[in-house]
């Protein structure tokens, strides 16, 4: 029992860091540290709780590395964090009572046209264009980011996405757009990691070690980020909304 435990633990360890390395920049890591934890057989509810915990603390990391290398507007950003964590809280709650599955074509549409949108337009992000908010955009951003933190809570996966995508449509580069992005997802974690924590449903066994290999992998993946720069980012991104699309087309048809 002793040796197969060991292994589960290496096991999530490795899905950790690599899970984590791919969030940290552009979100999409419970891709990979969702099904890992459901693969050791724990409750879907235990492994999404669990998830969270871990990737907060992943989450935690890259922010503080975005922040560091001044890729982050706070003074911009810390204005649309309640808007998340209020999102988040409501989408926890609402998940206990409502399946999920009625966002998920919904989702898939969205995560279509994002995908066509980045790679239509070759140059959008490229450089920060940013110059402030008009009314218009100002709405606009009120509502992404209060749907954006309710989905993080309510579902989930590709929260950092949609939220890197809505700041690139004011304007931000890819790198600026994903430290932003952390700090709002990083919020929204935190958000809906309190409410599965009140209901029990946090493995910790399997949480706090794959926790840490998630700081390392969000380490690891910030700084490849800011090193490289938006073209490395961009391209991580389109491949990540690849995946995701692939992955709800396949949970649309029940194939996974």
């Amino acid at each position: 029992m002793e040796d197969i435990n060991l292994y589960t633990l290496l096991f999530l360890v490795i899905a950790g860091f690599i899970a984590a390395f791919i969030d940290s920049v552009v979100g999409g890591g419970g891709l990979i540290s969702i099904p890992a934890l459901l693969f050791t057989g724990i409750s879907p509810s235990a492994a999404l709780a669990t998830n969270k915990f871990s990737s907060s603390m992943g989450s935690l990391t890259s922010t503080i590395s975005f922040i560091r290398a001044g890729k982050v507007n706070f003074k911009f950003v810390i204005k649309f964090l309640p808007l998340t964590v209020v999102g988040s809280i409501l989408g926890a709650y609402v998940v206990h009572f409502v399946s999920p599955d009625i966002l998920k074509p919904l989702i898939l549409v969205i995560l279509v046209v994002v995908a066509i949108y980045t790679i239509v337009k070759k140059d959008w992000g490229k450089e920060t264009l940013y110059k402030g908010l008009t009314r218009n955009k100002l709405i606009l951003m009120l509502l992404l980011i209060f749907a954006i933190g309710f989905y993080d809570g309510f579902l989930g996966p590709g929260t950092g996405s949609f939220l890197l995508f809505a700041f690139l449509i004011i304007g931000f580069d890819f790198v600026q757009a994903a430290g932003n992005a952390k700090i709002l997802n990083f919020g929204s974690n935190i958000a809906a990691l309190v409410v599965f924590l009140s209901m029990g449903t946090v493995n910790f066994a399997y949480g706090i070690p794959m926790g840490i290999a998630m700081v390392a992998g969000a380490l690891v993946g910030t700084n490849f980020a800011i090193k490289k720069g938006s073209s490395y980012v961009r391209v991580l991104f389109i491949a990540i909304t690849v995946l995701l699309i692939g992955k709800n087309i396949l949970n649309y048809f029940h194939v996974i």
